[in-house]
């Protein structure tokens, strides 16, 4: 192949997602190091490219809008058009929709790299790839260049510096995003239960640090009211941008969060992170590794964990949620 490589990159998700993928952008970006990566995207995960320089441009296609098939058709035209480096040399993209190989195929583009979905992928595609979903969500997106590289990338990097350590410290980041919220995606504890939370940890002479994005200003306004003790650092509002938010939990000596787009950057990190899992799979979202704590629920729930595998949404008894503001603190301190 080329010295140059004019590569495409597709993968559609929030935030998180995009963070997961990022260990394949830099794989390939050592395996071509001339090469130039665009990387299609939804507009709402757009920030991801303050975290990482490995992204040169993006394409920003809203797939989760109301024109979804234009903007697929966009993303067709844009494809087929290449960058200010010409024609795109290999295009990848992960999902498990069976029309993905189509797609990719339209955009003209040689060489194409999607999940074995069945008999078109095979066809369509210049290789499709297992598509192996019980496994950490990184290493299932690496799997899509197995064909293209040797390199392995485990887990995220970000382009944060490593940060003096506050002393005693325990952040604080309770939210998920709204977007969760609003399709009926309930997957982190009450507000009140986040205040007792803090409450406890102040009580047992933390540090504590509250922190959270635009998302969470309900979340946080309901732990202001309800919290006891308000000897505590409020930098809500004061982290502008994702960026800012890694270099708080870089600061950190401890950071407890919901299963958000946050809890993937305290990963890359490599910071000790504490995190509430309830209807979701922490094998699949978290990495095995002593520096990462899943806390759940002792509950008995046959199907646990429910999202996605289940079910769409979370279920109205929430029992894998009820945690007690005790048990994580316990789990934190110890």
């Amino acid at each position: 192949m080329k010295d140059f490589v004019n590569i495409l990159a597709i993968n559609f998700g929030g935030i998180g997602d995009e963070i997961f993928f990022l260990p394949t952008l830099i794989s390939l970006k050592k395996e071509f190091p001339n090469s130039k990566i665009t990387l299609a995207l939804e507009p709402r995960s757009k920030s991801v490219k303050d975290l990482n320089d490995i992204i040169d441009d993006v394409f920003l296609i809203d797939v989760k809008g109301k024109n979804k098939y234009f903007e697929l058709l966009k993303l067709v035209h844009l494809a087929r058009k290449g960058n200010s480096r010409g024609k795109f040399d290999i295009v990848i993209s992960s999902g498990g929709n069976k029309l993905i190989s189509i797609l990719l195929t339209l955009t003209g583009i040689k060489k194409r790299y999607g999940y074995n979905t069945g008999l078109l992928s095979k066809f369509l595609l210049t290789e499709a790839v297992p598509l192996n979903k019980n496994q950490y969500a990184c290493a299932m997106y690496h799997d899509l260049i197995t064909p293209l590289t040797e390199n392995k990338t485990l887990l995220p990097e970000v382009n944060i510096f490593p940060q003096e350590k506050i002393q005693n410290s325990v952040l604080i980041h309770p939210g998920v995003s709204l977007m969760s919220i609003n399709k009926g995606m309930i997957k982190t504890i009450p507000a009140q239960t986040w205040a007792e939370v803090i409450d406890l940890l102040i009580e047992k002479g933390k540090r504590v640090i509250l922190v959270g994005g635009p998302d969470d200003k309900n979340c946080i306004d309901i732990i202001r009211q309800t919290v006891k003790n308000k000897n505590f650092e409020d930098y809500f509002g004061k982290t502008k941008n994702l960026k800012d938010l890694g270099m708080l939990i870089a600061k950190a000596e401890k950071f407890i969060c919901s299963d958000s787009a946050p809890l993937h950057i305290a990963v890359a990190l490599k910071t000790k992170t504490y995190v509430i899992f309830g209807p979701t799979d922490d094998k699949k979202l978290i990495p095995q590794s002593d520096d990462v704590i899943a806390i759940k629920a002792n509950d008995k729930c046959p199907i646990k964990p429910c999202l996605w595998g289940h079910r769409q949404t979370t279920c109205q008894n929430l029992d894998c949620l009820k945690i007690t503001a005790e048990d994580i603190v316990n789990t934190v301190i110890k």
